[in-house]
């Protein structure tokens, strides 16, 4: 059976799911939704700017950390520098209990959906830190628990020596990386001992948990590595009665195969996405068009 474009009816199947989980990938934030990110995969994406296979293991980083770190901060700065959109407030909405009361089930208003994000830019963070001021400190917290950034974030990095995991808003997180903008990937070597480092770029001498002096590297999901929160994933899509999926082709794995989880439990699938793909197979509900028009329209929240 083809799938419904009907709102009231997917808008019906939401006021009575008690499970939700809410998949969000790059097509959220492509060049138009969030000026400057463009994705991976897309005909003017980033793994265009070189082979992925430069930038994308942890053997490509230990082969030539300069680089890698080169074009990582170049991806940063353009995170750092978008704002989340509309599909972005609209998900976040979701953490209101105001919001929640209106569109689910009583039983549903414990906690919001469980989002997970196959985007590494923190925008699903930031349009929930926008609602500060509308939640109060548990439901904030909660609220961010409920949030799994399966691909790691660009602000964070990771220390190989001690493992401290730090987030960090600054352009750059050593001035060698500040230097090589002007030059294009690759172009520029910087010794390793110049690159971002466990304690900062004034790092003393310290070998305390979080200011060792390691080399750092983006707490990013590399190929080969396992995705972040896959147990927890797991464990909600085995209750999951209604999966929304925003913005993804569902091409990678293992969130390509969230849909048939689901949809084999017996869950009701919702897919909003700019253009027909592969995962429509599953649908009971397929909204076309702008995910920033489309999600807004659908759950009745103003941004």
């Amino acid at each position: 059976m083809a799938p419904s474009s009907d709102f009231q009816a997917f808008r019906d199947t939401l006021a009575t799911s008690q499970r939700i989980v809410v998949l969000i990938g790059a097509g959220v934030c492509c060049v138009r939704r969030c000026p400057g990110i463009p994705s991976f995969r897309g005909p003017n994406g980033l793994w265009k700017m070189k082979s992925s296979k430069t930038f994308s293991t942890p053997e490509d980083f230990k082969e030539d950390p300069s680089t890698v770190w080169q074009f990582y901060h170049r991806v940063r700065q353009r995170c750092l520098l978008a704002q989340p959109n509309a599909a972005h407030h609209a998900i976040a909405s979701l953490a209101l209990p105001s919001v929640r009361s209106r569109l689910m089930p009583t039983s549903a208003l414990g906690k919001p959906p469980l989002l997970v994000t196959q985007n590494f830019d923190g925008l699903s963070l930031r349009a929930l830190d926008a609602l500060a001021d509308r939640l109060d400190p548990v439901e904030q917290k909660l609220a961010r628990e409920r949030i799994i950034e399966m691909h790691g974030s660009i602000t964070k990095t990771v220390c190989l020596q001690c493992r401290h995991v730090k987030q960090s808003f600054d352009v750059a997180l050593c001035p060698a990386l500040e230097g090589a903008i002007e030059a294009n990937v690759g172009e520029k070597t910087i010794p390793v001992d110049q690159l971002p480092r466990c304690g900062g770029p004034h790092w003393n001498g310290s070998n305390r948990y979080g200011r060792c002096g390691g080399l750092l590297r983006p707490a990013v999901v590399w190929f080969g590595e396992v995705p972040e929160g896959m147990g927890e994933i797991a464990k909600e899509l085995n209750w999951t009665d209604l999966l929304i999926v925003v913005g993804t082709s569902s091409l990678v794995h293992p969130a390509a195969s969230f849909a048939r989880t689901v949809k084999s439990r017996g869950g009701k699938i919702a897919i909003f996405n700019l253009e027909r793909s592969q995962a429509d197979e599953n649908a009971d509900f397929l909204f076309l068009g702008p995910c920033e028009v489309t999600l807004p329209s659908i759950l009745g929240v103003t941004t």
